[in-house]
């Protein structure tokens, strides 16, 4: 039997820093579209809240292709949906 282990932390309203066993993430968003921000790639998920139907697509996974770019670094990628989400926290509030 697997086990998962995983803690999350709301930093600002629509986003939170994740902490599991295989490292950190942070997601975006809320109910109906949530941004997932890992090591892995960003995965973007969509959903109709209630119905539990829902969508998820993974962007920039890992590559099948022998000769890799270097990695785009984990904070580059935080700091731009963080800056994302101020301007769309901005906007709707």
């Amino acid at each position: 039997m697997a086990f998962r282990i995983r803690k999350s932390f709301k930093i600002a309203p629509g986003i939170r820093l994740n902490v599991s066993k295989s490292g950190l993430s942070t997601s975006i968003g809320g109910k109906g579209a949530t941004v997932n921000l890992s090591k892995r790639g960003t995965k973007v998920t969509s959903s109709l809240p209630g119905t539990g139907l829902s969508s998820s697509k993974l962007f920039g996974g890992a590559k099948s292709d022998v000769t890799k770019a270097a990695p785009t670094p984990m904070w580059a990628h935080i700091v731009t949906w963080l800056i994302i989400a101020a301007v769309l926290w901005a906007i709707f509030r």
